[in-house]
């Protein structure tokens, strides 16, 4: 399985440190996890959404990395997420689903539902689990997003 990151340059570690300072939607401040993406065009939609100040910046990167078909994936489904879990800012309830998951330390994937786009997935890469040394980073390359997405 092929997922993808989109992010600044200077970003570009697959470390979860990002997330374990800022926290996020699935992992509590303290809490290392890499967010990651199925598809490049799902990466930028999480990426545009989350854009301070409606421009891009100029040093973007798209970094895929793939996971061996043989490493096993936890999952959660929308229908078993507390009601509003599309909601922004997150409930704190996801952010406590993923740091069990990490402490539980049963997988070195979660794949959790988008809520930009709930029928896709997004995939939580655990750093901290000996699994995730298998999964093969690529090299970031640049990439910019569309004038037309601030058309008004």
């Amino acid at each position: 399985m092929r997922v993808w990151r989109l992010c600044r340059r200077k970003n570009a570690a697959f470390d979860g440190e990002g997330a374990r300072l800022a926290g996020g939607r699935w992992n509590r401040r303290g809490t290392a996890v890499v967010y990651t993406s199925a598809t490049l065009s799902l990466a930028v939609l999480e990426y545009f959404v989350n854009l301070p100040g409606g421009q891009a910046p100029a040093d973007l990167v798209s970094i895929p990395a793939d996971v061996p078909d043989a490493l096993p994936v936890s999952s959660l489904d929308s229908a078993g997420l507390p009601r509003g879990w599309r909601k922004y800012p997150a409930l704190e309830a996801l952010a406590e689903l993923g740091a069990r998951w990490v402490e539980e330390g049963k997988a070195a994937i979660l794949a959790v539902p988008s809520a930009v786009v709930p029928k896709e997935r997004n995939y939580l890469l655990n750093p901290a689990h000996a699994d995730f040394r298998r999964i093969t980073v690529g090299k970031p390359e640049p990439f910019s997003l569309d004038f037309r997405m601030w058309k008004a």
